[in-house]
């Protein structure tokens, strides 16, 4: 028999139950892949030079936009009394979209199919090869195309002696600063080499059967890998499915060497169409919808393994889009569009620029849970270890004094970035609130009302315009080692990765896509 208080608890654990049941029906995914449950692979691979432009190919490589879309067929075995599953699943077949001669093409080579024009500039055809890998993968969902998770790689290095990166998107004839950046000399910007391990059957002790695959390379163009990593820059992209959850698990790893100690590797959700975080083209993503402040959220299974050094500003996550500084959408005029980006650093060694003693790294207010705006000189009340950092787009022409702009050359027009770090101002929306939250050894599936944390932020705006709707073109996860010659090594996976909104909100217009 219950007694009266294991009934009251039966109760209100059936509550809570239909409680998240009825949470859970009230939101719709705006990914082509809800929470990386597709059988099938979609994966594409995009590497950038400083500037989030190509420069140079690799020798023997091909333009580095690479994709790994197969779909894999099994027997209905329903029908196939008198055979076991054990015999029928060696007869599952793995259907590739994209041959790797489709991997390989490179600037000047003809695409297969007519609808894409080549081009002898590197910038420009690896542009047209996304949409072209795009055009090989897509998904339709009833009216809606989608096309892949992207899988992003960038080389830190800038070579101040050249003048392939405009800076705040205009063509400059000489770099002229005082920045600091690596380069080792004469071809630093150069893209990697990237190799690919197509998506092939395997089958797990249940006997279920999925696919592997994945992407790995490194910088170093003189390298050998077949003789193992080294002293060489190094990166990977694996998948794999859970075979309790059936999500990919898309585990990565990244280290840096002493010719390239900056490197980036993020997983990204982007826009199915139009212009993604940091770029001035139409490219392709797997969110049919763009999530708009404050009505969306992100979940994520993060399990971090290696943390890559002090230096490794890990994000979760990391959220970008564009808008002009009048709140218009932008046009791809990048003199006039600005980069949009909000970073949660999760690793407990970063530390907090924005400071009392340091204004000029803080956002000139904050606002609230509450909906308070606290000025960045009330030292009192200021929470000023909720930030990395903030810096200002560089063409702004009413900035706030103290201010510091943004690096002027690392995206295709001028950027503006918020970086915060765990705190208890940022908890109430799902995020970390302690330093050590969710990093090495805290594995955890987050819930992010990234909506709701995102309408909060700081990012400047022209006086006297209407405030930008902050519609997202790009959701990413992943690490920035910063500068870290010795070799610094970070190793994540992430699955069960989602976005989310209302189904009462309407999700973004196609005029952002």
């Amino acid at each position: 028999m219950l007694t009266v208080l294991q009934i009251l608890e039966f109760g209100q654990s059936h509550l809570v139950s239909k409680t998240q049941l009825l949470q859970e029906n009230s939101f719709t995914s705006v990914l082509g892949d809800p929470g990386m449950k597709s059988p099938n692979s979609r994966f594409a691979f995009e590497a950038w030079n400083f500037c989030n432009e190509v420069g140079m190919e690799a020798p023997k490589m091909g333009s580095p936009r690479l994709a790994d879309c197969a779909d894999l067929y099994c027997p209905d075995i329903a029908d196939e009394s008198n055979s076991s599953f054990a015999d029928e699943k060696t007869k599952c077949a793995v259907h590739q979209k994209v041959k790797e001669s489709d991997n390989k093409l490179r600037a000047g080579d003809g695409f297969p199919s007519s609808e894409f024009k080549s081009s002898t500039d590197p910038d420009i055809y690896a542009v047209e090869k996304e949409l072209y890998l795009g055009s090989l993968c897509e998904a339709p969902d009833s009216a809606e195309y989608w096309y892949f998770w992207m899988i992003m790689l960038k080389n830190g290095n800038f070579d101040k002696n050249t003048t392939l990166c405009p800076e705040n998107g205009k063509k400059v004839d000489k770099i002229v600063t005082d920045r600091s950046f690596p380069c080792f000399g004469e071809g630093c910007m150069n893209q990697p080499l990237v190799y690919h391990n197509q998506s092939k059957v395997v089958s797990f002790v249940d006997s279920n059967v999925s696919m592997v695959g994945g992407f790995y390379g490194t910088y170093d163009l003189d390298a050998d890998l077949s003789a193992g990593v080294g002293k060489n820059s190094f990166f990977s992209a694996s998948w794999k499915k859970n075979s309790n959850t059936s999500s990919w698990i898309v585990s990565q790893k990244l280290t840096t060497s002493a010719k390239y100690p900056w490197l980036m590797l993020y997983l990204r959700a982007d826009a199915a169409e139009g212009f993604n975080g940091g770029y001035h083209y139409n490219g392709r993503g797997i969110m049919k919808k763009l999530p708009v402040s404050p009505n969306f959220k992100v979940r994520l299974t993060l399990d971090v393994k290696q943390g890559g050094g002090p230096n490794s500003q890990f994000y979760m996550v990391d959220i970008g889009s564009c808008w002009k500084n009048n709140g218009d959408p932008c046009d791809g005029d990048v003199l006039t569009d600005v980069t949009r980006y909000s970073e949660m650093i999760i690793n407990p060694a970063t530390t907090s620029w924005c400071r009392p003693d340091n204004l000029v790294s803080c956002p000139p207010y904050h606002m609230s849970s509450t909906g308070e705006m606290i000025r960045r000189n009330d030292t009192s009340r200021f929470p000023y270890s909720a930030y990395h950092l903030y810096c200002a787009p560089g063409n702004a022409r009413f900035l706030e004094k103290p201010y510091d702009i943004c690096d002027p050359y690392s995206n295709p027009q001028a950027q503006e970035l918020v970086q915060i770090l765990p705190h208890r101002e940022w908890a109430v929306h799902g995020y970390p609130e302690r330093k050590g939250d969710g990093w090495v050894g805290d594995s955890r599936t987050w819930e992010l009302d990234t909506g709701a944390l995102s309408s909060r932020l700081y990012f400047y705006q022209d006086p006297g315009t209407k405030p930008a709707k902050r519609v997202w073109t790009s959701i990413n996860v992943g690490t920035e080692i910063y500068v870290s010659p010795s070799g610094a090594t970070a190793e994540w996976s992430v699955s069960d990765f989602d976005v989310l909104v209302p189904n009462s909100v309407e999700e973004g217009r196609k005029e952002y896509m």
